[in-house]
């Protein structure tokens, strides 16, 4: 109450009404280890809804984790621990026991699911018959909002049908949402919605103690292939009777009522009181798990022994370590010169060298896979060999099926990221990717290294048509701050693309690859574009007169500047920029010397221009929706040629 009072700012309801969940997760059921927040053992806690942050905050400074009260009182300020949602860590600060950045409703159970997957990953790749070092559980605490969101229904789906019995959904059901009281928008049945999914589900008081905490051991222990549903009928806001069991208890309405409620519930007028006898008990509770995480770390050093090829293997996805560029690009042959590919399928056969090179990058596509051409070959498939029987899935399995769950996809994605120890990447027609925008964005402020493999990247996807011709689309990822965004020429900047994705660290990066043959670029050697890539945009054929012009390309259209650049002479230069963000990051003397100020500038994508002026005086682009024809029709039809280019920069 005391910190969102001080803030004028936040949501009372979820850690009052919530208040027993907390006590029994934190204080009793959940095995963790303040002192290592990153124990790789640890049962993972997501809230996901994530307005009710003083909930989290709360029993991680009362459970011991580095979180001092002065940054409670910091609440929701500039630069403090205790931002309004939760945030994972970044290089913006770092609030030791936040497993996920929540606030966007849905995201958080959407990610807890994709924990839960890698850690049966993790299980199946790393336990023994002698030794188990991986049984936690991955616990989300949510709301109604989380629950009509789409992408819980997604991501309930995956759960149950891949029976990750390790997962446990806490339901706050407190009957409210932010506008109405929930029946005002909802009549569902919840209970039996997860029922149908294939959970088990349970009913209960919510601020019952002994109900709530038989809840959680029982869900824990009961490994019978079903995730668990617990409902915990709740009062929002309890013991602020002014607003208490209404949606006015939501946000920060009850903050009047705070010094009120506080002697109505028998506590000193002391702010941000906590009595001794409390303090005491969690100091006993944190010796205990201790003693638990100094018993798991025996039976981790035996196993690390015995198993040492396995051991090196997990320390590396604990230090996320990766090949180095070089060693990356040694496993990626090169391509034959000369010869037509579409960018997808050199894409499928740069991925077989990245993920013999990085054992534990894994993959995944929403329905796609033959389309997308992002399957590990050798690598398996990820889920319960019983769903259905025969299906030949293991835990252990590389290749994730989304089914036509993109939404989820993006979260999934992001849980793994999350979780740490796994490179993870999933794949879809570029089109599409709005439907996991959500999540898409999530990760690049969380600086979250995903991989998004997008493919049938422009109007030359063809017959199918506008619905499936992305024009906007890699304008709009590229606006998202902190996303690389990699469209290459050919196979060996589609080896580039990959290799900076695995490279980089700090942020997420989307594949632009193409549905229709593209010809190999071969005016400099392999190794030029491969390394041109990494550095965003690079010179691809050199004037060899008085420079006049530069044509600046992307993607399926570099085929056309260089023809362009044949045609009007020695004094023409291309410039291929596949990412433009890795672009902007090089030295402003590197830039300069790519594209010179004062030389006429054209460039050329087939998507709408408006990035390109940054660049560029004039743009030949696509500023309109494409239609139904074949690819090469539709690309002619908008001006995506040689000839046009050739006309264009004769017009300047």
């Amino acid at each position: 109450m005391d910190a969102i009072a001080q803030a004028k700012s936040g949501h009372l309801g979820l850690p009052l009404g919530a208040a027993e969940i907390g006590a029994v997760l934190f204080g009793e059921q959940m095995q963790f280890n303040p002192e290592d927040p990153q124990w790789i053992n640890r049962d993972r806690f997501v809230l996901s809804a994530g307005h009710g942050s003083m909930f989290l905050y709360s029993w991680l400074h009362m459970s011991g984790y580095d979180l001092p009260h002065e940054e409670l009182s910091k609440f929701r300020q500039l630069d403090s621990m205790t931002p309004g949602h939760p945030e994972f860590p970044s290089s913006h600060h770092n609030t030791p026991g936040v497993e996920s950045t929540t606030g966007p409703l849905g995201q958080g159970i959407s990610n807890a699911a994709g924990m839960a997957a890698a850690a049966k990953m993790a299980g199946a790749l790393f336990n023994t018959e002698e030794h188990t070092i991986f049984d936690h559980s991955v616990i989300a605490l949510c709301g109604d909002g989380c629950l009509q969101e789409g992408c819980s229904a997604e991501a309930a789906a995956f759960a149950a049908h891949e029976k990750l019995d390790n997962l446990i959904y806490i339901f706050d059901s407190n009957d409210v949402t932010l506008d109405k009281m929930a029946d005002f928008t909802q009549s569902e049945d919840v209970a039996k919605r997860f029922e149908a999914y294939g959970w088990d589900v349970v009913t209960i008081d919510g601020h019952d103690l002994t109900a709530v905490s038989k809840a959680v051991e029982d869900a824990k222990a009961n490994k019978n292939g079903k995730p668990k549903f617990i409902i915990c009928k709740t009062i929002i806001g309890k013991g602020i009777d002014a607003v208490a069991g209404t949606n006015a208890a939501h946000g920060e309405a009850g903050v009047e009522y705070v010094d009120e409620a506080r002697a109505a519930l028998g506590l000193p007028t002391e702010k941000y009181y906590v009595s001794s006898e409390t303090r005491e008990f969690f100091e006993t509770r944190k010796a205990g798990l201790k003693a638990n995480y100094d018993e798991w770390q025996k039976t981790y050093a035996a196993w690390k022994e015995a198993n040492p090829e396995k051991a090196a293997t997990l320390q590396d996805g604990i230090d996320m370590k990766m090949p180095s560029v070089d060693e990356l690009f040694a496993a990626i042959p090169e391509f034959t010169p000369g010869a037509a590919m579409a960018t997808r399928a050199s894409g499928s056969d740069v991925l077989q060298g990245i993920a013999k090179a990085v054992p534990l990058y894994v993959s995944g596509s929403a329905d796609l896979h033959g389309s997308n051409k992002n399957y590990i070959k050798g690598g398996g498939d990820f889920g319960n060999p019983d769903a259905p029987p025969g299906s030949g899935k293991s835990y252990a399995g590389r290749n994730l099926y989304y089914g036509i769950r993109e939404h989820a996809m993006g979260s999934i994605l992001n849980g793994f990221a999350y979780y740490g120890l796994f490179r993870a990447s999933g794949a879809t027609f570029l089109v599409f990717v709005d439907y996991l925008r959500a999540p898409l964005r999530v990760a690049a402020l969380s600086e979250l290294p995903v991989g998004y493999i997008l493919t049938h990247d422009s109007i030359g996807v063809g017959e199918d048509g506008p619905t499936h011709q992305p024009v906007e689309t890699v304008s709009g990822l590229r606006v998202m701050p902190n996303l690389d965004v990699i469209r290459p020429c050919d196979g060996e900047e589609t080896a580039g693309a990959f290799v900076a994705s695995i490279e980089r660290m700090d942020g997420p990066t989307a594949l632009i690859l193409t549905r229709q043959n593209v010809p190999d670029v071969d005016s400099v050697p392999a190794s030029e574009r491969r390394q041109g890539v990494l550095k965003g945009g690079y010179v691809l054929k050199k004037e060899t007169e008085d420079l006049s012009t530069v044509i600046i390309a992307t993607g399926s259209e570099v085929q056309h500047a260089l023809k362009a650049a044949e045609e009007l002479g020695g004094g023409v230069r291309v410039v291929s920029m596949p990412c433009m963000e890795r672009f902007e990051r090089q030295s402003d003397e590197y830039k300069a010397e790519v594209l010179p100020k004062g030389v006429k500038t054209i460039a050329m994508e087939a998507g709408v221009s408006g990035l390109w002026y940054k660049y560029a005086d004039k743009v030949v682009g696509v500023d309109k929706f494409g239609m139904s024809a074949p690819g090469d029709t539709v690309m002619e039809k908008y001006g995506m040629t040689a000839a046009n280019l050739v006309e264009e920069i004769k017009s300047m």
